[in-house]
């Protein structure tokens, strides 16, 4: 947030008029409804949500007909071409920080990434690895928007990152299975 203490924060957010009620409803009983804990609780909540319920989801667990075979096969291939160093964990990235251009350079380097804002040389071309959920419904890709499709970005990343000349048969399948890292019910809240 970047307040300077937990007070700032608490003061902050009180200053909200909507949250008063929000508090007191979500945090009965506690007094005062809008503390610290209490926005650290109702942020974790709020983060909760926002790791949408995927056919991948139903595949790890145990669901084994929730994948189709091409997408089974585009995850085997994501697994063991490497993909997973850098998108892993429940968001499937969106963790860290990496260099775009680990075994060849990126194309357009007017953005430096993080050197732009630390001025080290050893942040030049570190960009947030995306997360892959939804990444079906997110183009145009990587951080200057000039990748159009999601089988470009596939081949793209597999040249730059993992030095890999993917055949065709190897994107079309990572590409059916990014498709399955899409939320299910995504349709409910698109009206």
């Amino acid at each position: 947030m970047g307040m300077p203490d937990e007070q700032t924060v608490e003061k902050k957010i009180r200053g909200i008029a909507e949250y008063k009620d929000a508090f007191a409803t979500a945090f009965p009983g506690s007094d005062p409804a809008i503390s610290y804990q209490n926005i650290a609780e109702a942020i974790a909540a709020f983060e909760r949500t926002l790791i949408t319920p995927s056919r991948f989801d139903d595949f790890l667990k145990g669901d084994a007909d929730a994948l189709n075979k091409a997408e089974q096969r585009g995850l085997e291939a994501f697994i063991k071409i490497d993909c997973k160093t850098c998108h892993d964990g429940v968001l499937v990235g969106g963790e860290t920080y990496e260099p775009l251009g680990k075994e060849h350079p990126y194309e357009n380097q007017t953005d430096q990434g993080m050197y732009t804002v630390t001025q080290d040389e050893n942040d030049r071309m570190f960009f947030k690895v995306a997360p892959l959920r939804n990444v079906a419904l997110t183009a145009p890709y990587f951080h200057d928007g000039k990748i159009a499709t999601l089988d470009e970005a596939v081949r793209t990343m597999g040249k730059l990152q993992l030095d890999e000349e993917l055949t065709d048969q190897q994107v079309s399948d990572i590409t059916s299975f990014l498709k399955a890292l899409t939320d299910k019910n995504r349709e409910q809240y698109v009206k």
